[in-house]
């Protein structure tokens, strides 16, 4: 089930870089501009590329000055070949850089992947079902009775008595005859049991079992305190994300995972208090509702370029609401 990367996924990395360096070298004309617009606006994937290179602009903030001295005082018909040399240059660090944190190795040669946004179900031939949040990865090995999450989160509902191992950075998960949620955050890794119960192999500390409706952090060190939530609650398996009176920033970091490119907020919004049930399949109507519920705006500069800030002439302080 191995698959290479696409060259697709590729060339959008590699075009993005060029861009940037274009840009850069200040020798971008209007046309440019609005052809980078136009890409831009094309599709979701160029977007997400695009976003991702402004991050490096600080990062390389050597490569334009050395691009405009080497296209100062050419003749005009030179002028674009000499640009272009100096681009294919000055992209090389920037595609480097953008396809290595866009497309680590690891998820290029994972067996099932999911993009932001998608959600996957898949049925396994030993009967067992595996669900795909979103941005997330896995390796599938039934011979050897493992499940190995690479990035993000799936859930793995095993019917039969033989047992599915799930691999994750922190530790290994038995499942046999149970539902379990695992998601692979940067400093841990999440399990909350559905159904049944599963034991829990951390990398250090002792063995453990988890019950229906328990869940536990995984961390380098061990497994932290075991908590309790609602099992029957929907949530990304059913396609919803669930708030009670949660802090609106909190929300947002999490809508975040499910929208290619950059949703930003500023500051005083973190306090705001958000509950309801948010259909994930349509992340703008979301947005909607949060605008018309609590005292924000929604300022889109692209589709995938959204930034919410406080509405004016409003008070900060206002009460909870449902708005799902």
């Amino acid at each position: 089930m191995r698959s290479a990367p696409s060259s697709e996924t590729r060339e959008v990395a590699r075009a993005a870089a060029q861009w940037l360096a274009l840009l850069e070298s200040g020798a971008a004309n209007a046309d440019d501009h609005a052809r980078l617009q136009h890409w831009r606006n094309s599709n979701s994937q160029n977007e997400s590329a695009w976003q991702k290179a402004q991050l490096l602009r600080q990062r390389f903030s050597a490569l334009p000055s050395a691009l405009a001295l080497a296209t100062l005082d050419r003749p005009d018909p030179s002028r674009r070949a000499v640009l272009k040399r100096a681009l294919g240059v000055a992209a090389l660090v920037p595609t480097a850089w953008l396809l290595g944190r866009q497309l680590p190795l690891d998820v290029w040669r994972a067996d099932l992947q999911t993009s932001t946004g998608e959600h996957r179900t898949v049925p396994l031939a030993d009967g067992s079902s595996l669900q795909l949040n979103t941005a997330s990865a896995v390796n599938v090995d039934l011979g050897a009775r493992q499940v190995t999450l690479v990035r993000g989160e799936m859930a793995l509902k095993v019917a039969g008595s033989a047992p599915l191992t799930i691999q994750a950075r922190y530790g290994r998960i038995i499942v046999s005859r149970s539902e379990v949620c695992v998601r692979l955050n940067e400093h841990d890794c999440r399990v909350s049991v559905v159904s049944g119960s599963v034991q829990l192999q951390p990398l250090f500390g002792p063995q453990l079992e988890l019950r229906e409706g328990q869940r536990v952090r995984l961390r380098a060190e061990g497994a932290g305190q075991i908590d309790a939530f609602d099992a029957q609650l929907p949530g990304w398996r059913d396609g919803v994300l669930m708030a009670q009176n949660q802090p609106l920033g909190d929300f947002l970091r999490e809508l975040s995972r499910y929208r290619p490119g950059l949703l930003r907020w500023e500051p005083e919004l973190e306090a705001l208090r958000v509950t309801g049930s948010f259909r994930l399949d349509n992340t703008d109507r979301v947005l909607s509702l949060l605008a018309a519920s609590l005292p924000l705006q929604v300022h889109s500069r692209t589709r995938y370029w959204v930034t919410l800030i406080p509405q004016k002439n409003q008070p900060k302080n206002t009460p909870p609401k449902n708005i799902g």
